[in-house]
Order: structure tokens, then C-alpha cells, then sequence
């Protein structure tokens, strides 16, 4: 399995702002959460009548096909959730995708661990898994070296480039070794 987050792989936020990267299109998206989350922080700023502007999200086309052709069962392990079915996936030409579902409020795991890295573990249960995010940290990879009993690659995806070509040649890299007699 191949779990992939939206914001920093696919759509690389932390770029410069008005310098959109290379092969990237822009879209404007208005998913419910998005807007539910900006009606709440207007109304926390005393703004309440303000409109909501959609999300910015920079998608680079190549990405679909690319991700598709990898030897990996594609799961997203997103905020977006099942929303990133309904605006990610048509977007990069991909098929609807089971995702990780995350509870609420959000875990605070101790020493530094992202709080997606035990959802993700045990949503795995064992199953060999890749990953690609861009709060992976040396805490993730040790928390999954212990407490993951099966292959797992943690991939850090730069937030200001996003997926790259040597990204997708290092996840099939890895595949093909664990698939591998």
C-alpha cells in the first residue's frame, strides 16, 4: 500500500506563495471542512458575515498517471479524507480511494511523533506499507520501527516542491525489494 497525503505531496502549500512550481495548475476548491473551518475562524475574528474564499491548491497533472503506474494499492492518508476523493482524484485523473479515517480531536503522541503516525500503524496492522507526507520526522521513523512488525517506508516529501521523479523512483525502488524473493 501506498498512503499518500494531499497537502505537501501533491499540493506543494508551502512553495512561494505567488510562484507557482513547474508542471502545477492552480484550483480553487470549496470542500465542506474547508469552509466549515474558515466560517468558524472569521467568526472567532468577529467577522462572521465575511465570505469564505476557497482553498488554493496547486495539482500537478503528471501525478495521477505517475502515482497509478506504481506497484502499490493507492490509500489516502489525508486530512482531506474522503473529500480528497471528491476534489483530488478527478483533479489527477485517479480512481476513488479508500482513505484512513482520523479520529477526533486529533491524539498528541509524546517525543516529537506526528500525531498521524499511530493511526497509521494501526490501520496497517502489519501490512507492508509506504508513505509519503511532509511532517515525517526521525521520531515516525522510530516510533514504526518499533512499533510496526512488518516492511514500512516513511517517505518526507519537501512541502515546497512536492512529489518529485527521484520520489517516484525511490517508492518503486523500495516495492520491487519487498516484492522481491
Amino acid at each position: 500500500m501506498l498512503l499518500v497525503d494531499v497537502d505537501g505531496p501533491l499540493n506543494p502549500y508551502a512553495a512561494k506563495p505567488y510562484r507557482r512550481p513547474e508542471g502545477y495548475e492552480t484550483h480553487r476548491m470549496m470542500t465542506p471542512r474547508w469552509e466549515a473551518a474558515e466560517r468558524r475562524r472569521l467568526a472567532e475574528w468577529g467577522l462572521p458575515n465575511r465570505p469564505v474564499k476557497p482553498l488554493r491548491v496547486w495539482l500537478n497533472p503528471n501525478h495521477g498517471p505517475a502515482l497509478t503506474a506504481l506497484p502499490f494499492d493507492l490509500v489516502w492518508a489525508t486530512t482531506w479524507e474522503e473529500e480528497a476523493d471528491e476534489f483530488i482524484a478527478p483533479v489527477l485523473g485517479l480512481p476513488t480511494l479508500p482513505y484512513i479515517p482520523w479520529p477526533s480531536p486529533r491524539p498528541e503522541p509524546a517525543g516529537g511523533v506526528f500525531w498521524k503516525t499511530p493511526e497509521i500503524v494501526a490501520w496497517a496492522k502489519c501490512r507492508p506499507f509506504a508513505w509519503v507526507d511532509d511532517e515525517i520526522s526521525e521520531a515516525d521513523h522510530a516510533w514504526v520501527q518499533e512499533h510496526h512488525h512488518g516492511p514500512a517506508l516513511l517517505h518526507r516529501v519537501d512541502p515546497r516542491r512536492g512529489l518529485e521523479p527521484d520520489d517516484f523512483a525511490a517508492l518503486t525502488a523500495w516495492a520491487m525489494r519487498i516484492t522481491s524473493p
